[in-house]
């Protein structure tokens, strides 16, 4: 399997989205960002656009740039973010700042050690949260890129890559007529 078999797989409609992918997902295509940065924020975004199949098509694509520990954390940071971004729309989106002075009472200790670099968690975690829609996690993980003097380019690029990634997650989702619940079959070429 390589990328071309997603690629080949998503629809003439989507032509812009197939070619950004191609494009997102180098060097070239995502300046500011390594290789293996690349392929984490590949992988936590395919995992939190909810395709299961793409997922799993990006995970074995990327264990040529990723170690172990490197699946873990982003396999880690799709799910504490999965979490806290549902939690934090919810205390912007409502609008009552009583909520706001209360205690999360969620675990959220992978933040903490992510097993990963700090920084590129907080890459990931960013990415995710655009995937997840949700602007106060965007805010906060920016500014903490941001302060950390990651470029704007690498930021920009993470963030082309989820969205990338996510409008091939929904494509191919919608052309195999299967929902985020069950396996989806992409084509291989």
């Amino acid at each position: 399997m390589n990328l071309d078999s997603i690629r080949d797989a998503i629809p003439d409609y989507a032509r812009d989205i197939r070619l950004n992918l191609g494009s997102v997902l180098t060097q070239q295509g995502a300046p500011g960002l390594a290789e293996r940065q690349i392929w984490l924020v590949a992988l936590a975004t395919a995992i939190a656009s909810r395709n299961v199949a793409l997922a799993r098509q990006i995970e074995a694509l990327s264990a040529a740039h990723l170690s172990a520990a490197d699946v873990t954390g982003a396999k880690a940071a799709a799910a504490i973010m999965g979490m806290n971004n549902v939690y934090y729309r919810f205390l912007h989106l409502v609008e009552d700042a009583e909520y706001q002075s209360m205690p999360a009472r969620l675990r959220m200790n992978v933040m903490a050690n992510p097993g990963i670099d700090k920084l590129d968690f907080e890459l990931l975690s960013l990415a995710v949260s655009a995937v997840n829609g949700c602007g106060s996690c965007i805010t906060s993980h920016e500014r903490k890129l941001r302060q950390h003097e990651v470029s704007r380019e690498a930021i920009q690029s993470a963030v082309r890559i989820a969205a990338a990634v996510h409008a091939a997650a929904a494509v191919l989702a919608m052309e195999t007529g299967t929902d985020d619940s069950r396996e989806m079959q992409v084509a291989a070429a």
